[in-house]
């Protein structure tokens, strides 16, 4: 008599458990503000001044070889110090400023407020100020957001409330509602908010900063070999 044997279907392979992040762990990734037009002109200033120093090395006669050498030692770091190395590391317990000759680390406790006028700069609440040089203040934006604003609140209805009705803008409208340095700042309060909220141990502290011995021995170094070779003649 025969048998029906009937066949269990396998089981599929459990999946691997994906390992829950460590209560240190951020939930996403800084937010990294910098410069476009700096670092694009600065690459741009870069290259020409390579260019013409390399050519002196190669081609140059006497003492044009080590002015040049001199030269590319104390002009090169300064440029990169000031366009491409500036930019500004957002994350969730705390603010990263990297300055030309220094880099800054804030804990959001430690931060008092923000401002944007000629320059980007944060305060903390020991009283110190540091300048973001990779959030530069654009006079033009500002001006044509604060047009902009003023004929938002020119035709916003009068029940609904002036300043605050005109800073809400429709879908369809590409235009910015604040300049690209009050934005920045903006998004940036709302990080020390969300650390104020949670009261994160790792968002208290006291400001670190260290300065840029990479950018600021070499300059140095060609600075004094620049001046040595004129001091000779």
């Amino acid at each position: 008599m025969a048998r029906s044997e009937h066949q269990q279907p396998e089981a599929a392979p459990a999946a691997p458990a994906t390992p829950a992040p460590g209560p240190g762990t951020p939930a996403y990734s800084d937010r990294v503000y910098r410069s476009g037009g700096g670092i694009a002109g600065g690459v741009l200033v870069l290259a020409l001044v390579l260019w013409l120093g390399i050519d002196a090395l190669v081609s140059g006669s006497g003492r044009a070889p080590w002015l040049s050498l001199a030269a590319l030692l104390f002009v090169v770091p300064l440029l990169v110090a000031f366009t491409v190395r500036p930019a500004v590391f957002a994350g969730e317990d705390r603010v990263r400023i990297r300055n030309p000759f220094r880099t800054v680390s804030v804990p959001w406790g430690a931060m008092k407020h923000m401002k944007a006028r000629l320059s980007t700069e944060l305060f903390t609440q020991d009283g110190r100020k540091y300048q973001m040089w990779a959030i530069p203040v654009s006079l033009r934006q500002r001006k044509r957001a604060d047009r902009r604003l003023g004929r938002l609140e020119r035709s916003a209805p009068a029940s609904s409330g002036s300043r605050q009705a005109a800073l809400s803008f429709s879908a369809a409208d590409t235009e910015p509602k604040l300049p690209q340095a009050d934005q920045a700042l903006t998004e940036m309060r709302e990080l020390a908010d969300r650390a104020t909220a949670r009261d994160s141990a790792a968002a208290q502290g006291a400001p670190v900063v260290r300065w840029a011995y990479e950018v600021i021995a070499p300059a140095l170094a060609g600075a004094i070999l620049l001046i040595i070779l004129i001091a000779l003649g």
